[in-house]
């Protein structure tokens, strides 16, 4: 006689459990990856978890998000998801949080969820000729800002549009971007320099300061910022260390462009 095993009849709760963990795991590792707060991330998950009647604990760590949901009945699973390359992005960090008010609001169910989620991770990112005039434009108009002429900004404008370009160009092919900074940085401070050396305007040291200013890493700094008032004490360090690093490496890059041109820093 043939013996029939039967089916746990927690299978259902374990598989809707699993597809509740995968998209929070992918939503986290988007979120965190696109520049959004610790804070801003735990409050869209828990909204969409509320809404699918599961309870989820978190763990920000600065290379990985640990997820565990737990159904009403006591299962529970743990979800970890890689957080990988640091791509900001605020249109994206937007959608995200508008998804979590249509699952939250909506009723969406997490197979619906889950598709809005791939197309958000698809979003295009920002044309890249129109972010470099964009940010060589910004950044002199902190030269003007901080009293430089109008030269000045005419030089910041084509120091930080060809730095600005090489890092683009960089990044892309995957070098290390503490050497990006540097490199970006020094040939920056190297046009800037200009300014002084042929006598084009008279504030060539406001040049050469603000020649600079468009990698200094604001983002991670204020995120890390936040994360130490919410009490996300890891990923505080761990992003005010990153944007330490990056400002060391400007820094060099900056006084190594001085050096070379023979400009006093004092």
């Amino acid at each position: 006689m043939m013996k029939m095993t039967a089916k746990p009849t927690y299978a259902p709760e374990r598989a809707y459990i699993d597809r509740i963990g995968n998209f929070l795991s992918d939503y986290s590792s988007l979120a965190i990856r696109s520049g959004s707060t610790c804070a801003r991330l735990e409050k869209n998950v828990r909204r969409m978890a509320a809404a699918w009647g599961v309870e989820v604990e978190m763990a920000i760590m600065p290379r990985h998000v640990h997820i565990s949901v737990t159904e009403s009945g006591g299962e529970s699973k743990t979800f970890i998801a890689g957080i990988g390359g640091s791509v900001i992005s605020y249109d994206i960090i937007t959608r995200l949080s508008r998804l979590s008010w249509e699952v939250a609001d909506d009723g969406w169910d997490v197979e619906r969820a889950a598709k809005a989620l791939h197309g958000i991770a698809r979003t295009p990112h920002a044309g890249k000729w129109w972010v470099l005039l964009a940010v060589s434009c910004a950044n002199g108009a902190f030269c003007r800002l901080f009293g430089g002429d109008m030269t000045a900004v005419g030089v910041v404008f084509a120091a930080t549009m060809c730095g600005y370009y090489l890092k683009q160009v960089m990044l892309s092919r995957k070098i290390d971007v503490r050497v990006v900074f540097i490199t970006c940085a020094f040939v920056s401070s190297v046009l800037a320099c200009a300014d002084g050396l042929f006598s084009l305007g008279s504030t060539p040291g406001i040049a050469i300061a603000t020649s600079v200013l468009y990698l200094v890493p604001g983002i991670p700094l204020l995120n890390s910022f936040s994360d130490m008032i919410d009490r996300h004490y890891i990923c505080f360090f761990s992003r005010m260390t990153d944007a330490g690093v990056l400002t060391c490496c400007l820094s060099i890059g900056l006084c190594a462009g001085m050096w070379v041109m023979n400009v006093g820093m004092f």
